[in-house]
């Protein structure tokens, strides 16, 4: 048995489709081509894994609810399979009335047909991994789309009124220049996108980028990195968009409730291979393995997978972590006596100031956001 029955307020769930057409270079989530996955029987142990954990979670009324389908690319499975798996969440999940459902996309996987297919199951933000627009930089980083085809792609959520269209953008690729990024935020930009998720690329172990930079053909530069991460604040402010999160804008206000609820703590259930659940002090990871989370899910009712306690000094720093990385602002009971010498540092060196008992980066600060975590953890 995974979780005590006891009956909890779960306010974000996570589906995880694990599938891609091909394996970006650098990317470390878990994911697979789908080679021989029954397909059948994949959405068959999501509804098994929906039910079995439906027994111990309910929506809260009094706060935002969201449901995320992420992976992977969700957008490879068929309209008759997700059909299927969202009717079937139905079962367990007020759909009609989720405040915010999430589904990640790729451009030049879906047609006007499938987004109206989309639509009409209630998804109301599409995430859509356009990462550039600078057709060797997506060569670079092994996406299969042109700089066209999103464009299309953007307008196709849009003329089908999703309510919602994010688009995700990666910079200080190895050969990429300030000027391609500059023009890439243009084109961005000229989109209308409701959101930007704009990442500084990072070498994961077990990707080729890491084994690139293991063998020193690329080089991280932190200094190139600010360039990258002020232009990117300087230009996408100035266009009107809210820098709610280090890697995240929002035009109005439209941000990301299903990320805000992991960067303030908030419960949450994840469904499917690798997928993680926090529930009270305990983490959950499912199997990573996508046949034997299949094989373990229809055969005892729950997927096979580890768990950690997470006692109140490891909430302490994740959120010191994350909630330094937002405009939200990390409440200062997170910070005792003991830390206060380097909250004053901070101030001092005009990194952050405290407002409303809260600890603020400021523009200077966010650049240093990681070092000034580990500074105050």
């Amino acid at each position: 048995m995974l979780i005590a029955s006891l009956f909890y307020d779960i306010m974000h769930l996570y589906i995880h489709i694990p599938f891609c057409h091909r394996i970006c270079p650098y990317c470390a989530f878990t994911k697979h081509t789908p080679a021989n996955t029954n397909m059948k029987q994949f959405i068959s142990a999501l509804l098994v894994e929906a039910s079995y954990r439906s027994e111990h979670f309910h929506f809260s009324k009094n706060q935002s609810n969201t449901l995320y389908f992420g992976g992977g690319t969700p957008s490879m499975l068929s309209n008759k399979h997700l059909t299927n798996l969202v009717e079937g969440l139905q079962q367990h999940i007020p759909i009609d009335s989720l405040d915010e459902f999430t589904f990640e996309s790729n451009p030049a996987t879906f047609t006007p047909k499938k987004v109206q297919l989309w639509k009409s199951l209630g998804i109301s933000r599409v995430s859509l991994g356009i990462q550039s627009f600078d057709p060797h930089i997506l060569s670079v980083l092994g996406r299969e789309h042109t700089p066209d085809e999103a464009k299309e792609s953007v307008q196709m959520l849009q003329d089908a009124g999703i309510p919602q269209v994010n688009i995700d953008l990666m910079f200080s690729i190895p050969g990429q220049s300030l000027e391609s990024w500059q023009e890439t935020l243009r084109q961005a930009l000229l989109l209308s996108p409701d959101h930007i998720s704009a990442y500084n690329l990072t070498y994961e172990e077990d990707t080729a980028f890491f084994e690139s930079l293991q063998l020193g053909d690329w080089k991280q530069d932190e200094e190139r990195d600010a360039q990258f991460f002020t232009l990117t604040h300087d230009i996408l402010t100035r266009a009107g968009m809210r820098h709610y999160e280090t890697s995240n804008f929002a035009k109005d206000d439209k941000i990301s409730l299903h990320n805000l609820g992991y960067w303030l703590g908030d419960d949450y259930i994840g469904i499917g291979p690798g997928a993680v659940s926090t529930i009270q002090g305990v983490r959950y990871q499912n199997t990573s393995d996508t046949t034997e989370y299949i094989e373990s899910t229809l055969r005892d009712g729950y997927p096979a997978s580890t768990q950690e306690i997470i006692n109140d000094e490891d909430f302490r720093l994740e959120r010191i972590a994350l909630l330094l990385r937002t405009d939200v602002g990390l409440p200062l009971h997170y910070l005792p006596g003991s830390d206060r010498p380097a909250l004053q540092q901070i101030i001092d060196e005009q990194l952050g100031n405290i407002r409303q008992d809260k600890l603020f980066l400021s523009d200077k600060g966010r650049l240093l956001v990681d070092s000034i975590a580990q500074h105050l953890c």
